[in-house]
């Protein structure tokens, strides 16, 4: 994490996270493009495309690509704004600078010395923390926390609960903002849902996350069935999900995340276009002190560039 990067020559936002699993990046990622673009800003991310076979680099094309090309996320992400994908994220920047790019936003790679980060956004769950603090295997850190709390510019802290406090406490007492969020579900997937009795399933980092902020959100979750991170659905499993629905009169709901993994029609059964996706946003309870914060640290990574 101390080796130098490759500069970018253009603002580069990480977005990332301590420890493996689900907490929030995607959804952080597709609020800050939305505040920069509001700031006329032109965002393009970055992403390894986990789970994905290209190398690239590569543009994500959602008419041409599959999950199973690009990954989940960066065709999720890729609904809304320009997507480039790289294993070797270095190598991605000029195709991603080529996007007319005035920012980069790098969806992980917190850990990832090979692009210099003008600024590193952790996302965390309230509820989980950071576990037992430990570096994998041992744990779920992808490292040990101290040099990862030195690199942190600002915090995200999602949800309630106070497993994450510590760390905010520490990273406040550095003067660095803690920013606390929320995940809103979408009106159009609540109005989707409004009365349905469902059958929720994920294949995410948190699922039981995804179970709660439905039941939250007054979704009545008959069933439910947690799948591992990047889960690779098969035809038979869609079709026993379907099945176990309509037998209880139940509707089948999952996460666009996952739903982005059910796009390619190649080998899915025609029932999974009965699946509803519930979509959810990032809301920051103070947008203002984040919008200060993003265009703050775009002054100066700019300032920074010019002076060198």
């Amino acid at each position: 994490m101390r080796r130098p990067g490759a500069d970018a020559g253009i603002p580069v936002i990480c977005v990332g996270n301590y420890h493996v699993g689900g907490a929030g990046k995607t959804p952080t990622v597709l609020a800050l493009a939305k505040l920069l673009r509001e700031l006329d800003e032109r965002p393009v991310v970055l992403s390894r495309g986990y789970g994905g076979r290209l190398e690239g680099p590569v543009k994500v094309d959602r008419d041409r690509h599959s999950a199973a090309d690009v990954g989940d996320e960066p065709l999720m992400m890729a609904a809304s704004l320009p997507v480039v994908v790289s294993r070797d994220r270095a190598a991605g920047l000029a195709l991603a600078r080529a996007q007319d790019a005035s920012v980069i936003l790098m969806d992980d790679g917190f850990q990832n010395p090979s692009v210099a980060k003008n600024v590193s956004l952790i996302v965390i769950d309230a509820m989980r923390g950071v576990g037992n603090g430990r570096v994998i295997p041992a744990g779920p850190l992808r490292a040990p926390l101290s040099p990862q709390l030195a690199r942190t510019d600002a915090l995200v802290v999602v949800g309630e609960g106070s497993a994450a406090a510590k760390i905010a406490a520490d990273l406040a007492s550095r003067g660095k903002p803690v920013l606390s969020a929320r995940l809103k579900p979408d009106q159009a997937s609540l109005a989707a849902l409004g009365g349905e009795r469902v059958l929720a399933f994920a294949g995410i980092g948190d699922p039981a996350r995804f179970f709660n902020t439905l039941r939250s959100s007054g979704v009545d979750v008959v069933r439910s069935r947690a799948f591992a991170d990047h889960h690779a659905f098969t035809a038979d499993e869609i079709e026993q999900l379907t099945a176990g629905a309509k037998a209880d009169a139940l509707t089948l709901v999952t996460t666009e995340k996952d739903l982005a993994r059910l796009r390619d029609p190649r080998g899915m059964p025609a029932s999974a276009q009965a699946i509803v996706p519930f979509a959810v946003t990032m809301q920051f309870d103070d947008g203002a002190a984040l919008r200060r914060f993003v265009t703050d640290q775009l002054f100066k990574a700019r300032d920074s560039k010019l002076r060198g």
